[in-house]
């Protein structure tokens, strides 16, 4: 018998899987509200809101 080794973050995502496969995406079919894609634009424009992925690690792992 083959003894298979995941880590912590492989089986949540296998999980996730499974469970998205069993009971398929809550998400789908859904659209973003004409607001929320606006604001969301506007945010991409403004670099100076923009945090880098590394700090965000750094201030909370």
């Amino acid at each position: 018998m083959r003894t298979i080794t995941l880590t912590k973050t492989e089986l949540e995502l296998l999980i996730e899987q499974k469970i998205i496969e069993f009971f398929g995406d809550p998400d789908a079919g859904l659209q973003l509200k004409d607001e929320f894609v606006k604001k969301l634009k506007e945010r991409i424009k403004n670099n100076s809101q923009r945090i880098p992925h590394k700090k965000i690690i750094e201030k909370y792992v």
